[in-house]
Formats: structure tokens, C-alpha cells, sequence
């Protein structure tokens, strides 16, 4: 498409002449742009360019270089293959660890799938309530980055390959150093961490060298732990209860969205909603934003603010509850705080305030006081103990900045770097690199050879959290035990043995490390708490607190001149810790649709002024730093906003996340690290084709999103009588595999589709195949807008193989390639594809991805390691499309055989189902009558995509709820569809 800004004028002028809701896929659509409809128009929008083997590979990176490596751990041993079979070893069958991967220093509880010894696949932990089961798509691409071979293999010293044994010269000679000077001169600096573990050997080395300082960095954690020192007086970690809170109101806060606390949070509101609609109280969400956010999409009512805005807003909140003057806002703005107010005071006790970490620290305090004063405490939250410590051995540990002063002072000789990226990650307006630079000796510990590395004397390869032993706290605080699910592939250590080597053992054992904090529990204790993969009754006790009163920040209340910049981790690759994983790099953005690269994203209203289209080059200027990147129109967002996300711009990244995107750290400061004001906006001459999923596959002049009111919603109905048809009745079989999608439960966060690709070999295809439409996922998730673009509703709805019982793609091809099973799968014959694509243009879904390339032939075998055996890697030249999980099915099958039973309901789930955090999906028998599958099927929401065309499908789908009106400005949900009521859009 090409780069003419878009006719704002003649959209709008479209939308006023609409009845009822519109929904849209892009600002393209809307415009009816034809180079845009030239696209849809396309089904191969253009021929394969020839692709160069090397850039292929490194596009693939760890998707295609996944290593079965020999083994080069503590002692390198060479493979042997099996001559005997071992015993109680059977080929083939998969055994199940109970494990956790952290993410920023909470523990992620995790199942890890082997296969003889290879982990193939992460599924959440059934066991923890921090996970029931589910997963996120930084978890599941976690096995991913296991296998990578860009991870860092051995040590390094001064850039070069080095070995163990030479870094244990200098860690002796560093801890005789520091025993005579009782620590001075030795600084610590650590990413965030809830590893019990390492906070004791922390307290033992301050114990033991009392002048050594220590210092903790994360650079996207917010400042939640700030805010509630200021509001409780001390630092603690605020648990919300999700499930129990009727109405949410969210101000900048984005807890349904990605990041380290996302799981529970997104499982507790699934909770809540299928209460909801069991009658069970409310589920309401409304949310308060000047970004579009998965947050935002999901809420009942959304007001979108200038970030400015802010504080007044919540001071009106604060006041409406009996906290003091109201600020001067305006009168509709007023009526609508005053309105919430009434409603959240209607709910004491049954509702939640909340605001986003990134949220100026005054405001958030004020929101912990505004629950105190509705009652919610110990209801719908509580506090605890920070679950990522801030100190250890009874001292505080430090920030980033302090340590910067330090090494420009010169009081830094050593400097141990675990598991951070500050040459990176740092705010620009620190110089750390010039400070680093100033230190003697520099010693970095990581997983990759980083920036911060090349800026190191030593570089230590940490061992992978899949295969190390280590402890870290879930976001309950409940304790979970990392055990190890193969050997180490490298020649790496844990964290908690680069401590012990710093302190003079020369030849630490990370198991008996971890098993001395937790020597408390005896042998049979200890197996249990490996065996569930967490420690029970270990979560951090609630504490008793007394909120104080809000006090404003008046340095911060002058109203913001000029455009305003945000500053968010990436949805994706979040800070660039992910930026090697294509997976996560090829996975569409839960808004935006984006791949491969970060934007600036900018407001319709910016645009049209500006004359803006998707993909012109801007700078952003700010007190003369700069930062360059392509332009994104973002329906929702605030007039004079701009959005930057961080995660890009990696020079040592590894070979699939080199050069990408634009690093934002040059704007960030160490006092505006989330938001800076004033800034200046220049278009430049240059345009960028970006890579973006959103006009693929548009089943474009169809109604594929229906709602209904909630009063009508859950009520049950007869199954409409089928369609008369040319085709023959099938036969009757006692099982037909069938699939219901809640749209009101999806939240668009994407588990579904890594969980979808890892479970099923699906490769990375690069950025170039992207932009072309060729990318492989077999499911995919549409992300609607509807009406307004500066003030639209969204929606979203995953869409995977349909599975019709009349499927058109069957009739198409001509060589029988795709074929009805004895299960009513639409199943797919790889060998018998003969690549005509044919199929693919007759499927209405659009749900066939073609592999244009053979993505496997120069493969060594060790490559095939990270892949599940139970799944054929597809050659080039076929189409691949959702099977269901067929081998899932497969395996229940056998089981079922084997024990002389039928399969049980719910005994088979599909990867996307069983991952998914709000359990959006269900799976099941259509022939078996109390089957929850069927049960689903029965109510007014439930409709089938494209049903006007018979093919009968067997995945389908239910409606959004419309909540009723309750706030100013609230539509009326009966407006929205037919006279009939029938959910029409």
C-alpha cells in the first residue's frame, strides 16, 4: 500500500451515514483506499522474492538453529545413541516436569513436555493458582529460547573464549581482595528477583564484606513498590482479586495486557466473567487511557484523557469519596467521575480501583487510599512483603542511578553484573556506558553475550531457568522450584553459583545450593514440592496496613506544552530480553497487528493534521535527543500523544533480533522515565513498508462480530434447524470433534498462537513473507475496531481452521489432499498435496497458510530436537492449516483403548485451548449430549462465522456481552441491532 494520508474527512462522513455498528479491521478498510482493496483483492499479494540463504537463517534464528547440542555443561560429555533399551525409558511416550521460568523475578509455573529426554513444549501448571493450567506467550516461548543457539556457550574475557577455571583465578583473587577490606570496592548490581535463594547468599555476602554495596535494576517494573511506600508507609506488593471485584476501574492501567503479572491477573477476571454469567453479580470493566491497550479493548466503557488529564481525573475520583476538593475539570468529565463514584459506593467491598505502575506515584497512592475508603481491603486486595525483594541481610538495595554516581566518583573497583542489560536498558540521560567504562574490573553474567557484555572484561553465560536448578516467587508469592528438564546445553552456571564462585567456592552445586535454603523440608517434603513444582502454603501472608492520605505532587500538576511522549515495553519482545525469539518477533501485536519492528504511534487526529500515513519516517525530538521510527495511526489514542515501545534498536541481540526498530533509551530519563512532555515532531522524506497482519485474510462485507445485551445474553435457545443442501447427510459417527470461542473471554493477549505454533512445528517466515501475507500461524486473532476511530470499541476473535462439515476446500482440490475424517476433522494429506492452492481460494475463512519455502532441507538432525516427534515437519510446496491438534486427540484415543472406556469429556485439549489464560475455549465431542461443548452451543450468544454460506462449521463461536448503560454517556445496548433482537450487527 501505498504511503497518501489518509481522507479522515471522508471516513467520518461514511460513519455518520451508518445505522447500527460498524466494526473494522483498519483505517484502510474504512477509508476504502484501493490500493488497500488492490490487496485484499490479492490472495498472494505479490511473487516470492528469491531469499538468501543466510538472511533466511538468521530470520529463522532459534526457530530453525534450535540445537539438540552435545551436551557442554560442568563435565562435556559426547551422546551415545541407544544400543539396549534402558529401562523404564519407552519411545515415544512424553513425561511431564513441574518446573517455573521467571519473568522480571516472578516465577511463571510451567509444565514442561519430554520426549527421551528432549523438553519440546511449557504448559501452565494445573496445580498453582497462579497459573490453573494456563500460560502466556512469553511462557511458552520460553522452550524457544532454551534451544537458542545465540545464547551465550562459554565464558569470555575481553571479548575472547575463555574457560571456568581461568575466571576462578580471578574470583579467588577478588574475594581475598575483598575479605581484607571488608568489601569495599565491590558492587553488586542484579535484575529484579523473588529467588529466596539468592537473597540469602546475598545476606551472607553482606554479613561477611559489610562495605560492599549493592544495587537492583529492572528497567519496566514501574513504580508500584514507590507508590505504596508512599501511600502505606512501606514497601509492599499489592495482590488484586480480580474474581471478586464486580466493577474494575483502571486508570493507565494496563493489567490484562503483557508483562510479568499478566497470568493471574487474566485468569482471575476469566473467573470473574463466567461468574457473571452464571449470575453471580456483575463484571464490569471501565477503564481510563490515553493508549489503546488489550485493557481498553476489553472494557465495558473506556474514556480516553490527555496523559495530563490524569491526576484530575483520580483527584476527582479521590473527592467524590470524601477526599477534598474536586479539581477544576469539565462538566461532562465532572458528571462522569461523580457517576462512577456512585456506582463503585453502591459496590463497597464488590469493586476495585487500580492504576498502571507507569501512572505518576501520586496517583497511584491516591488510588490505594480511594479502596480503603470503599471498603475493599482484604476483599477485593491485599498486600504483602514485596514479592521481588528490595533488600537483603537488612539493607536496602540501591537503584541504578546511585550506582552510576559511584562509578563516576571512583569508588567502584569491582563490578558484578547478574542477569541485567543497563548498556541497554538504561535511561539515556545517565551516560552508564561512560561510567561502566570507569571501572576496573567489570564482570557480566547473562544469557546472551549483551551490550552490557562487550562492555565487560568477564562474560559469564548464565544456565537457562529449563536447565538449572533455582527458587523464585510466583505473583502470589508462593515459592517454585525450577528444576532442571534436561542437562545444560552449555557451559554455563546459575545465578545463585556465580554468587558462590564470587565468594570463593570454587566448585558450587546449584541443586545443593537451593536445597540448603530450604533444608527445612525433609527428603519426602522435598520430592512433593518438586514432584508439584511448588512449595504448598508459601505465599506471602497479607499484612495489615492503614492507607494514608493522598498528597499531590505540585511539581507535576502544569498542564503539558506541546506533544506528549509515553514510553511502554514492547507487547511482544517487552524490554528486548525476547528480541532473539522469532516466534515472539513474528507474533502479531495484540493492537496494532505489527511484526518484526516497533513504530510511533500517533492519533488520527495527529495524523490527519500532520498529513501522516503508516510507515513515513519521523523523528521525535526531546531537549535535543532524538529518535527515529516509522509512524502507526492508533485508533483510540490521545490527540497530541505520541507512543514509543522500548524492546528494539539491539545490536547484540543474537542474529533474528540485531538491527530492528529504534532503541527508546536516548528519550527516557531517570526522572520521566514513562512520559516525557514538549516534544517535537518532524516528518521526514523516507518511508517504511512495515509488516503488519491486520488487512491479511479479511473476510471483508461480512458481519463477524454479533453481541447481545446481557439481560438476553445467557439465555438458552433451540438449535436452529440446518440449511437444506445439495450434499449428502454424513454419517453418523459417535464422535465429532467441535470447538465453541467465548469472544466476551478473549482477551487478544496471542497464547493461543505461540502455544499453537510450538505444540505444531510451524516455522518463522520473516518479516519480508509477512508483509507479503504469507506468514504460517495457523491461528490467527482478528482484532476489530467499531465506530468512531478516535473513540472506538474493539473486539477480538481467534480464528482457526473452521472445520465445516460441507467444507468448499474439499470440493477445490483436485487431488483429494484434503479430505473428511472418521472424527469430522477437515484433515490434511501433506503428501498428497500437490501445491495448487486451490483450497486456500476456496475457503471463505481464509485459514491455509502455503509453505512457499522448504524450510527444513538443509537441517542437521540434531535441529529436529526442540520439535514434537508426534507432528510432521511439513516440506516446501504444501498447505498447512489447525488440525485440531490430531495428535492430542490421537494419544486420548489410545488411552481410552487401552483402559476399554470412552474418551472422557474434556480429557482431550487442544494447545490452544489449554493455554488460554481466560479459557475462552472449548473443546469437545459435538455427539456427546452433556458434553460442555454442547452446553455452549445452546445459548442465544452462540452463532457460526460466515453461516449465510452453509458450510456448517464445526468451530463457532459466542457473542460479545453488551453491558447495560450505567455511566454518561453509555450507549443503549438495544440501539446497537435489529428490531428482532436476534444479535444481528
Amino acid at each position: 500500500m501505498d504511503r497518501t494520508p489518509l481522507d479522515y474527512a471522508a471516513i467520518r462522513q461514511r460513519l455518520e451515514g451508518q445505522h447500527g455498528p460498524r466494526y473494522w479491521r483498519s483505517l484502510e478498510e474504512l477509508a476504502d483506499e484501493p490500493a488497500f482493496a488492490a490487496f485484499v483483492e490479492a490472495e498472494f499479494p505479490s511473487i516470492a522474492p528469491e531469499m538468501d540463504r543466510r538472511r533466511f537463517l538468521q530470520l529463522m534464528g532459534a526457530s530453525m538453529a534450535l540445537a539438540g547440542l552435545a551436551g557442554c555443561g560442568q563435565e562435556p560429555e559426547k551422546g551415545v545413541p541407544y544400543v539396549m533399551q534402558p529401562e523404564k525409558v519407552i519411545p515415544g511416550e512424553a513425561r511431564w516436569y513441574a518446573s517455573a521460568v521467571p519473568f522480571a523475578g516472578y516465577a511463571q509455573p510451567v509444565l514442561g513436555l519430554t520426549h527421551v529426554g528432549r523438553p519440546t513444549k511449557l504448559e501452565g501448571n494445573p496445580e498453582h493458582p497462579a497459573s490453573r493450567g494456563a500460560a502466556t506467550a512469553f511462557t511458552q516461548a520460553a522452550i524457544l529460547q532454551l534451544y537458542d543457539p545465540d545464547r551465550s556457550q562459554a565464558p569470555k574475557h575481553e571479548g575472547h573464549s575463555s574457560t571456568w577455571s581461568a575466571f576462578q583465578r580471578t574470583a579467588v583473587e577478588q574475594a581475598a581482595r575483598a575479605d581484607a577490606a571488608q568489601g569495599e570496592g565491590l558492587h553488586v548490581l542484579m535484575g529484579a528477583s523473588s529467588s529466596p535463594t539468592l537473597r540469602r547468599q546475598l545476606a551472607e555476602m553482606i554479613e561477611r564484606w559489610p562495605r560492599a554495596r549493592f544495587y537492583r535494576f529492572e528497567p519496566w517494573e514501574g513504580g508500584a513498590y514507590t507508590a505504596t511506600e508512599q501511600a502505606l508507609g512501606r514497601p509492599a506488593e499489592t495482590h488484586y482479586r480480580f474474581d471478586r471485584a464486580e466493577w474494575v476501574v483502571s486508570f493507565e492501567h494496563d493489567w490484562l495486557g503483557p508483562g510479568p503479572r499478566e497470568l493471574p491477573q487474566a485468569v482471575a477476571w476469566g473467573e470473574r466473567k463466567r461468574r457473571a454469567a452464571r449470575g453471580e453479580g456483575e463484571a464490569r470493566l471501565v477503564v481510563v487511557e490515553s493508549l489503546s491497550t488489550v485493557t481498553g479493548a476489553k472494557a465495558a466503557n473506556r474514556r480516553r484523557i490527555a496523559p495530563s488529564q490524569l491526576r484530575a481525573y483520580v483527584q476527582a475520583l479521590v473527592a467524590a469519596v470524601g477526599g477534598g476538593d474536586a479539581p477544576s475539570l469539565p462538566a461532562d468529565a465532572q458528571r462522569w467521575v461523580e457517576a462512577l463514584a456512585g456506582q463503585l459506593q453502591a459496590r463497597r467491598g464488590r469493586c476495585l480501583v487500580t492504576a498502571g505502575e507507569f501512572a505518576p506515584q501520586d496517583v497511584q497512592a491516591a488510588v490505594h487510599w480511594v479502596n480503603q475508603q470503599l471498603g475493599n481491603l482484604g476483599k477485593t486486595l491485599h498486600y504483602s512483603e514485596p514479592v521481588t525483594w528490595l533488600d537483603a541481610g537488612g539493607q536496602r538495595l540501591s537503584g541504578l542511578a546511585e550506582l552510576v554516581a559511584a562509578m563516576q566518583g571512583g569508588e567502584v573497583e569491582t563490578l558484578l553484573m547478574l542477569d541485567c542489560n543497563p548498556a541497554y536498558t538504561a535511561p539515556g540521560d545517565l551516560a552508564f556506558t561512560d561510567a561502566l567504562n570507569r571501572v576496573p574490573l567489570r564482570i557480566h553474567a547473562g544469557l546472551y553475550y549483551d551490550e552490557t557484555a562487550a562492555y565487560s572484561h568477564w562474560h559469564l553465560p548464565l544456565t537457562h531457568a529449563l536447565d538449572g536448578w533455582g527458587d523464585c516467587r510466583a505473583a502470589d508469592g508462593s515459592v517454585c522450584l525450577m528444576q532442571p528438564l534436561v542437562r545444560p546445553f552449555y557451559s554455563s552456571r546459575t545465578e545463585a553459583e556465580v554468587l558462590a564462585l564470587m565468594m570463593g567456592d570454587l566448585s558450587p552445586d546449584a541443586l545443593a545450593l537451593v536445597r540448603q535454603t530450604w533444608q527445612m523440608l525433609d527428603n519426602d517434603a522435598w520430592r512433593k514440592a518438586l514432584e508439584l513444582g511448588f512449595i504448598r502454603d508459601s505465599a506471602l501472608p497479607p499484612m495489615d496496613v492503614s492507607v494514608r492520605a493522598p498528597r499531590w505532587d505540585a511539581s507535576d500538576a502544569a498542564e503539558a506544552v506541546g506533544l506528549s511522549v509515553l514510553f511502554r515495553p514492547d507487547p511482544c519482545v517487552w524490554d528486548g530480553r525476547f528480541a532473539n525469539l522469532g516466534w515472539l518477533q513474528e507474533l502479531p501485536k495484540p493492537i496494532s497487528k505489527l511484526t518484526w519492528e516497533n513504530v510511533i504511534g500517533l492519533s488520527p487526529a495527529l495524523a490527519e493534521r500532520e498529513g501522516i500515513a503508516n510507515g513515513d519516517r519521523l523523528r521525535v525530538t526531546v531537549d535535543r535527543n532524538v529518535v527515529e521510527g516509522p509512524a502507526w495511526v492508533m485508533p483510540g489514542q490521545a490527540d497530541d500523544t505520541l507512543s514509543l515501545f522500548a524492546g528494539y534498536g539491539r545490536e547484540r541481540a543474537g542474529r533474528v533480533g540485531d538491527g530492528l526498530g529504534y532503541d527508546v533509551s536516548p528519550l527516557r530519563t531517570v526522572e520521566q522515565p514513562w512520559m516525557r512532555d514538549s516534544a517535537q515532531l518532524t516528518q521526514l522524506e523516507r518511508h517504511t513498508k512495515l509488516a503488519s497482519t491486520q488487512p491479511h485474510h479479511l473476510m471483508q462485507g461480512r458481519d463477524l462480530i454479533r453481541s447481545h445485551p446481557r439481560d438476553v445474553a445467557f439465555d438458552e435457545v433451540t438449535p436452529k434447524p440446518e440449511q437444506i443442501t445439495f450434499y449428502p447427510p454424513p454419517k453418523q459417527r459417535d464422535t465429532a470433534w467441535g470447538m465453541v470461542i467465548d469472544l466476551d473471554q478473549c482477551i487478544g493477549c496471542n497464547a493461543c498462537v505461540v502455544a499453537c505454533q510450538a505444540e505444531n512445528n510451524i516455522p518463522v517466515v520473516g518479516k519480508e513473507q509477512v508483509e507479503m501475507g504469507r506468514n504460517m500461524h495457523w491461528l490467527r486473532v482478528d482484532h476489530y475496531y467499531g465506530g468512531d476511530p478516535r473513540e472506538p470499541t474493539s473486539a477480538f476473535q481467534p480464528v482457526p481452521c473452521m472445520h465445516c462439515d460441507q467444507a468448499p476446500c474439499e470440493v477445490g482440490c483436485p487431488v483429494s489432499a484434503t479430505v473428511h475424517g472418521p472424527d469430522g476433522l477437515n484433515e490434511q494429506i501433506y503428501n498428497r498435496c500437490i501445491g495448487t492452492r486451490t483450497c486456500s481460494s476456496y475457503c471463505p475463512y481464509k485459514v491455509r497458510r502455503f509453505n512457499w519455502f522448504e524450510l527444513t532441507k538443509d537441517d542437521p538432525p540434531s535441529i529436529q530436537h526442540q520439535r514434537n516427534p508426534n507432528v510432521t515437519v511439513r516440506s516446501r510446496g504444501v498447505m498447512e492449516k489447525c488440525t485440531y491438534c490430531v495428535q492430542r486427540i490421537s494419544e486420548a484415543r489410545i488411552s481410552a483403548r487401552i483402559e476399554n472406556r470412552e474418551i472422557r469429556d474434556g480429557e482431550v485439549k487442544t494447545a490452544c485451548q489449554q493455554t488460554c489464560p481466560t479459557q475462552a475455549i472449548v473443546f469437545g465431542n459435538l455427539q456427546d449430549p452433556g458434553a460442555e461443548v454442547n452446553r455452549e452451543r445452546h445459548t442465544k450468544r452462540h452463532y457460526a462465522l460466515l453461516e449465510e454460506l452453509n458450510t456448517r462449521p464445526k468451530t463457532t463461536y459466542l457473542g460479545l456481552v453488551e453491558e447495560p448503560a450505567a455511566l454518561p454517556g453509555d450507549a443503549q445496548p438495544l440501539e446497537l441491532r435489529s428490531a428482532k433482537g436476534e444479535g444481528d450487527v
